[in-house]
Parts: structure tokens; C-alpha cells; sequence
């Protein structure tokens, strides 16, 4: 089949190219994202290949069904940037790429969580200017603290597992509960009573309209003064005019974040070269106890070899009117 493949960077292309050995798809790379404007670039492709932040809403389904795509196949897991309803009228199959390493995210949540409690970026720095002093370095035991996990799908309870050995108390947030969550000693409760008892709250679920700006003016009025946040799922999860409120009244002592709710005109590309437009962004750099990193959680190996070779073994699976467990159905 041949594919269109959107928002594609040279570090992936490999993959993509080795895993596509046992298929022999056509591949195509293509650098801009998929948007309407772009939506011309897919005309005589059966198949679009895409990313997280590729623009899949009713304008850009409809040009791109109307140059004859009929499978949209997301390298992510994902889909909250696909209108899946239009695709349905429009006889577009969607498929995705539901888990390509659990652990990749979780660890670097961890990461983002040392970062943040032992100041590791402003040491590092200190010391290549032959500054030794410690004073605005303290940290706080991890041993001890109590975490928060909102979301205990596989990312969850990859991060319950590496916080359970951290010797943290740790405390689910999920509207279904994971038993092997519970196993390590985890107690399943509300968000209100997660956000107040936790010293750390970490978001592992996915965008849905129900958790959209799941943390808010209103959520955080509940979170337990100086906690730290940590979001390395999708940025609409957090209301961030309201999180730098809170960071300024210091109800959020640390915050950090692989993800931003406007991160489709800045992640993924050099831009440091520009003057960054976004001001709510500019101001978030600006806190001292705020660490963003630009959605590269996923960014390992690890996981590269697996988005790869799940997604060309989707696009096979429908090329040959086959089932395909990784297709995304509209409800």
C-alpha cells in the first residue's frame, strides 16, 4: 500500500523503513503536518501514517478522503486529534498503536520527578561554572512521600512499580480499578481525597472529554499545598492558566510537564531561532520550580521499534481485509 507519512523525522525513518521490510508497503516521507492546508500533499495516497499532533478534524478528513485515503494509521496511541465520528461518515479505518512501551513514559515521569525534587538541572549547571554551593538545592526523600496516580492503565502501573520501589504510599485515582495496582499496596480513592493526601500527583489517563482540564481552578483549590504535578500524558489534561495561578500562589511547589495544551505549533521542531508567540508558554519557562521537556517521553529505542513495527503490521492487517485489534471504532 502506499502511505503518506505525516510530521516524519529523521530519527524514525529507520524504523519505519526496517520494520517495513516484512511488508513492502510504499512509504513516502513527508516532514510538514497533516492539516487542512497540508491535507493536498495526501491526494493518491490510500493511506495516511501520523503523529500526535497531526490535525485529523472533519476539514482535513474530508480533503484527504476526497484525494482517496481510506486509512488513517496513527504511530501513537492516542486519538484525540481524530474526529472520529467524521471518519465514520466518511469511511475512513483508523487505527493506532494502543501500547509501544509503558515504561518509556513512566520512566521519564520518575526522571521528571528527580529533576524537580533535587533541583538536578540547576546543580548540573552550578558545577560547569565551578559554583559548589548547595543552598537552593534541598530536596525531599522520596521514601515516604505519598504519590498519587491518576489513570492505572499499562503507564500507570509501570509508574506504580518504580514508586512502590522508591518505598512511596501509594494512592489510585481510576474508574477502574487495577488489581495489580492494588497488589503493591495501592488504596483506590477519589480525586478530591487524591489531590489533598498527595505529596506528588502524577496524570497517566488519556484525553477524553470527561478528564479534559481534569486539573483546574476548581481541582487544585483541593491539592495539598507545595505538591508536585507531573503530567507526561496529553496537555488538555491541565488548565494551565490555572496551574500558573496555583504556582504563584503556591499551592503547586513543582511542576512538570512533557506535554502542553498548545504544544502543536512548538514540539517537534527547532524554534530556537524564533521568538516564541505563545506568552502562557513563555511564562511557564519562567518559573524556577517548573521543568518542561517537548513530549519525549515516548523516546526510546525501545519504543521506536515498536510504533514502528505496529503500525506497518495495522496497515497490513487492513490492506488485506484482515481483523485488526489496534482499529479505533467510533461509539
Amino acid at each position: 500500500m502506499k502511505v503518506a507519512i505525516f510530521s516524519s523525522k529523521k530519527y524514525e525513518r529507520p524504523f519505519l523503513n526496517s520494520a517495513n521490510e516484512q511488508h513492502s508497503h510504499e512509504l513516502v516521507f513527508l516532514e510538514p503536518r497533516l492539516t487542512p492546508t497540508t491535507s493536498a500533499l495526501a491526494a493518491g495516497f490510500p493511506a495516511v501514517c501520523v503523529f500526535i499532533n497531526d490535525d485529523l478534524g472533519r476539514d482535513t478528513l474530508e480533503a484527504i478522503a476526497a484525494g482517496g485515503t481510506r486509512l488513517v494509521a496513527l504511530r501513537c496511541a492516542g486519538f484525540n486529534n481524530v474526529d472520529l465520528e467524521a471518519a465514520s461518515e466518511l469511511g475512513l479505518t483508523v487505527v493506532r498503536v494502543p501500547a509501544y512501551s509503558p515504561y518509556a513514559v513512566a520512566e521519564h515521569a520518575v526522571g521528571l520527578i528527580l529533576m524537580l525534587n533535587r533541583k538536578l538541572s540547576r546543580a548540573y549547571n552550578r558545577v560547569r561554572d565551578d559554583n559548589f554551593s548547595l543552598e537552593g538545592l534541598l530536596g525531599f526523600d522520596l521514601h515516604g512521600s505519598t504519590v498519587g496516580i491518576v489513570g492505572t492503565g499499562k503507564i500507570g502501573l509501570c509508574f506504580a512499580h518504580i514508586m512502590n520501589g522508591f518505598g512511596c504510599h501509594l494512592l489510585a485515582c481510576d474508574p477502574h480499578e487495577n488489581s495489580e495496582v492494588s497488589a503493591l499496596g495501592a488504596t483506590y480513592v477519589d480525586l478530591p481525597q487524591l489531590l489533598s493526601q498527595s505529596d506528588i500527583v502524577s496524570l497517566h489517563c488519556p484525553l477524553l472529554p470527561s478528564t479534559y482540564h481534569l486539573i483546574n481552578a476548581d481541582t487544585l483549590q483541593q491539592l495539598k499545598r507545595g505538591a508536585m504535578l507531573v503530567n507526561t500524558s496529553r496537555g488538555g489534561l491541565i488548565d494551565t492558566p490555572a496551574a500558573i495561578a496555583a504556582i504563584k500562589s503556591g499551592t503547586i511547589g513543582y511542576l512538570g510537564i512533557d506535554v502542553y495544551e498548545q504544544e502543536d505549533e512548538l514540539f517537534f521542531e527547532d524554534r530556537s531561532d524564533t521568538i516564541i508567540q505563545d506568552d502562557t508558554f513563555q511564562l511557564l519557562q519562567s518559573f524556577s520550580n517548573v521543568v518542561i521537556t517537548a513530549h519525549q517521553a515516548f523516546f526510546t529505542r525501545n519504543a521506536l521499534e515498536n510504533i514502528a513495527s505496529t503500525t506497518l503490521a495495522n496497515i497490513t492487517d487492513i490492506e488485506r481485509g484482515k481483523p485488526c485489534l489496534n482499529q479505533v471504532q467510533f461509539a
